[in-house]
């Protein structure tokens, strides 16, 4: 069907550079000021969040880990709101992600943590909303109203904001560095994935997927999963790698696709061996990569930079899946702007 560019979701997507851009240019130094007034007093990272913004918040689960030596889990809003039984945090640095800043049950676990006299952070697309006027410290992300349903460029800058929030807090200016190419970045990954949304057309016809990744990169599956889901009704299903491998490769069957989120790094091998045991099983695979060799045995290959550095592949590795998303919703006749059943906003107790 080519390409439709007069759809909101699609110059959401393309916007992400800019909004890159800005988000970096206006916060690097306002987030190095946080860290300093929070002053290491913490033990712990605690991130409440929903949706995309909780797939941005696994990316921080193991960024943090990886970067800042800090454990970081992620809150169960249910028990600060219908079970009335809100753990204990102390010397925890609570952090909230949220688009609207809307959502009741997340804005209850900021306000019980500054009862137990936690520092608090909210991300938000929305700095004048209740979550940020609740939190001590708020990192707004700049992308602007997103009209589109599905989720883009504010997932993107979600994970572009906790990629500066966690290069402040190790005072690493090689990272603080490789942050400031990632408008670049963005802008070469977007244009690969354009030059290969034509040949989605091929899945128009699939109900199931499996979307793997690992690592940094688990938040992608889930993320690239949600959109596949939120634009095309289709039910994708985001694993581990490792997880995939103790039981649910006995669903893999000859045709049956199966996206990879494979950039080079530490969990490379484990993807390239992944991989290679789905060719063998004749799976319909299609890859996010860098690496030409599973590009050119994909199915479908999605290209990302070569250069960039594993922990700050997940801010481009799931616009692929995006435009795929989109295109797929475009090839079954729906309106990827409006997926049916959804909101912009959903707000949950």
């Amino acid at each position: 069907m080519g390409i439709n560019q007069k759809d909101r979701l699609f110059q959401e997507i393309n916007q992400q550079p800019a909004v890159a851009e800005e988000l970096i240019n206006q916060e690097f130094g306002k987030i190095e000021t946080i860290v300093n007034e929070i002053n290491g007093d913490f033990d712990y990272v605690l991130i409440a969040a929903r949706g995309s913004s909780d797939n941005a918040a696994r990316y921080a689960q193991y960024l943090f880990g990886l970067n800042n030596q800090l454990q970081v889990a992620l809150a169960t809003p249910s028990l600060f709101t219908l079970y009335s039984s809100s753990p204990q945090l102390h010397k925890a640095l609570v952090i909230s992600i949220s688009q609207s800043g809307m959502s009741p049950d997340i804005i209850q676990i900021i306000k019980n943590a500054n009862q137990q006299k936690c520092k608090t952070i909210c991300i938000t697309n929305n700095a004048d909303s209740p979550l940020a006027n609740e939190s001590d410290f708020t990192i707004p992300i700049y992308a602007g109203e997103e009209k589109a349903v599905a989720a883009t460029k504010s997932y993107s800058a979600s994970l572009v904001a906790l990629a500066m929030l966690s290069a402040a807090l190790a005072k690493d200016k090689n990272f603080q560095a490789q942050i400031q190419h990632i408008p670049t970045y963005l802008k070469t990954t977007i244009e690969s994935a354009l030059e290969k949304v034509d040949q989605v057309q091929r899945y128009r016809y699939i109900e199931n997927c499996a979307v793997l990744g690992r690592g940094l990169n688990y938040a992608t599956a889930f993320e690239v999963a949600l959109k596949v889901k939120e634009l095309t009704g289709i039910n994708a299903i985001p694993y581990s790698s490792a997880d995939f491998r103790h039981g649910p490769i006995a669903t893999v069957y000859r045709g049956f696709p199966v996206f990879v989120i494979a950039p080079k790094g530490k969990v490379f091998g484990d993807m390239q061996q992944m991989f290679n045991d789905l060719k063998t099983l004749q799976a319909e695979t299609i890859s996010i990569s860098n690496d030409d060799k599973i590009l050119a045995n994909s199915n479908l290959g999605f290209r990302i930079p070569t250069e960039i550095p594993e922990t700050l592949s997940p801010v481009v590795s799931a616009i692929p899946g995006q435009f795929f998303g989109r295109q797929l919703a475009i090839e079954k006749g729906l309106n990827p702007d409006k997926p049916e059943g959804l909101h912009k906003v959903t707000e949950t107790i």
